[in-house]
C-alpha cells in the first residue's frame, strides 16, 4: 500500500517484526505530445503513464512546432493546454514542450523516464521523436487505445458518416440511423496501423479504469448537467468547472446517439455514447456519468439521483418530441441554474474548422501516413536482416 505525503512517498512492507515503512522519493513521469482534439485515447495513455509513477508531468507542443513537424492542428495551443490540465491523472502541464524529446527536458523537470504509446511519432525529417530517450534507456511504452484516433474523428466530420453511431433506431421513425451507403462506411483510407483505426469496443474493465468510484457523501450538494458532450472540448471543460463551483458532486447525463441525432441532425454525434462516456469520465470536474440519460429531466430522475441543482449552459435547447421543455420540471421546482462558460468553442465550431480546412487536413494525414509507412518498411527490413543473421549464426554453430 502506498500514499503520497508532500514530497515523500511511503510504501508499507511486511518483515519479520511487522509492517515497516520504507521512505522513497516520488517517481516523476514525463509524457508529451500534440494532444490535438483530445479524446479518451489520449486520456487512457496518461492514465497508464500515471500508474508507472507518482507524479505525472505532461508537455504539450506549441502550434508552431506542430505546424513544422506534422501540419496544422485543429485546436489551438491554449485550448490544448486547457484540455490536458482537465484530465484527472495529470499533475502538471508544461506549455510549449519541445517536439523532439531530449534528455535535457527530463532532467529539467526531474523526470525519471518518458512514457509514450506503442505507436510511431515522427519529426519533419521522418525520425523517431523519442530516439534520444530510447537510446538512453529512459523510455517506457504504454498500450495505445485501439479504435480511436484524431485522424478518424476528422474523417467522420469530412465524410459526414453515421457508421460510428450505435445500432439503434431513431425515436418514432423505425429508421436505422447507422444505415449509410457502403462506400461511406470507412472514415479512414490509411494503411498505417498507427494512423488507421478500427472500431472502438468498450468493456466494463475500461469503464472501471476511468470511473472515479467516488459516491456523494452525506450532505454533498449534487449537480446534474445533461447534454451530448460531443467531441469533448475546452468549452465543455469551462462549463463543468463552473458547474462544480455550485456544489460538491457533478453528475453528467449523456444523451443517446439517437436522441442527439434527433435534435442536432446531420451525422451528429461525431462520437458515439461509449466514446463520449470515457471522454467525460476522464475530466477532473466530473464524478459520475449517467449513460443514456433521458432527454426530459423527470421527477423520477431528480429523486433517483438525489439531485439538488440542474445546471445548463447558454446553448440552444431543442424541445422534446411532445414540444415540452426538457428542463421544465427542475425549473418549476426552482432548482435549475444557467451558467455562462464564457467560451466561444462548441462542437459545431470544431466541425466548421475541419470543413473549412479540409484540403489541409487531408494533406496532413496523407503526409503522416507516408512517413509512417516508410519507417515501418525500414523496421521490417532490419527485422528480416536480423533474423537472417541469427539463422546464419545458428547454422554455423551447428
Amino acid at each position: 500500500m502506498s500514499a503520497a505525503n508532500g514530497n515523500t512517498v511511503f510504501t508499507s512492507q511486511e518483515d519479520g517484526t511487522g509492517a515497516a515503512k520504507k521512505r522513497r522519493n516520488p517517481v516523476r513521469v514525463w509524457c508529451d505530445g500534440c494532444y490535438d482534439m483530445v479524446h479518451f485515447g489520449h486520456a487512457n495513455s496518461l492514465r497508464q503513464a500515471k500508474l508507472m509513477g507518482d507524479y505525472l508531468i505532461v508537455g504539450v507542443h506549441s502550434d508552431a512546432d506542430i505546424m513544422q513537424h506534422k501540419g496544422p492542428p485543429v485546436m489551438n495551443e491554449v485550448e490544448r493546454y486547457k484540455m490536458i490540465r482537465a484530465i484527472k491523472w495529470v499533475d502538471e502541464v508544461v506549455e510549449g514542450a519541445p517536439y523532439i524529446t531530449e534528455l535535457e527536458t527530463l532532467k529539467k523537470y526531474d523526470a525519471e523516464f518518458c512514457v509514450h504509446g506503442n505507436d510511431i511519432t515522427l519529426d519533419s525529417d521522418g525520425n523517431d521523436t523519442y530516439r534520444h530517450v530510447k537510446s538512453a534507456g529512459k523510455y517506457k511504452e504504454c498500450q495505445r487505445t485501439a479504435g480511436v484516433s484524431t485522424t478518424d474523428l476528422v474523417g467522420r466530420m469530412l465524410l459526414m458518416t453515421k457508421t460510428h453511431h450505435l445500432h439503434s433506431h431513431s425515436p418514432g421513425t423505425g429508421e436505422d440511423i447507422t444505415a449509410d451507403k457502403p462506400e461511406a462506411a470507412s472514415t479512414s483510407t490509411m494503411r498505417s496501423p498507427y494512423t488507421g483505426v478500427s472500431q472502438f469496443l468498450p468493456t466494463t474493465q475500461k469503464l472501471l479504469q476511468f470511473a472515479s468510484g467516488i459516491e456523494p457523501k452525506p450532505g454533498d450538494r449534487i449537480i446534474y448537467c445533461a447534454g451530448a458532450f460531443d467531441l469533448f472540448h475546452a468549452g465543455h471543460v469551462d462549463f463543468l468547472a463552473e458547474a462544480l463551483k455550485l456544489g460538491d458532486y457533478v453528475m453528467v447525463g449523456l444523451h443517446t446517439d439517437a436522441e442527439i441525432n434527433r435534435y442536432d441532425g446531420s451525422n451528429y454525434p461525431i462520437m458515439n455514447i461509449h466514446e463520449r462516456t470515457l471522454s467525460v469520465l476522464a475530466c477532473r470536474y466530473v464524478h459520475e456519468v449517467v449513460i443514456g440519460a433521458p432527454y426530459k429531466i423527470t421527477e423520477d430522475v431528480l429523486n433517483h439521483f438525489k439531485i439538488d441543482l440542474v445546471v445548463g449552459g447558454n446553448t440552444h435547447v431543442e424541445p422534446c418530441n411532445d414540444g415540452s421543455d426538457p428542463n421544465e420540471i427542475p425549473k418549476k421546482k426552482g432548482i435549475f441554474r444557467q451558467v455562462d462558460s464564457k467560451s466561444e468553442l462548441s462542437t459545431p465550431v470544431i466541425v466548421e474548422r475541419i470543413i473549412t480546412n479540409r484540403l489541409r487536413f487531408q494533406q496532413r494525414n496523407k503526409a503522416k501516413e507516408a512517413k509512417e509507412m516508410k519507417l515501418i518498411q525500414i523496421m521490417e527490413k532490419k527485422k528480416q536482416e536480423a533474423e537472417a543473421q541469427k539463422a546464419e549464426t545458428e547454422q554455423t554453430q551447428n
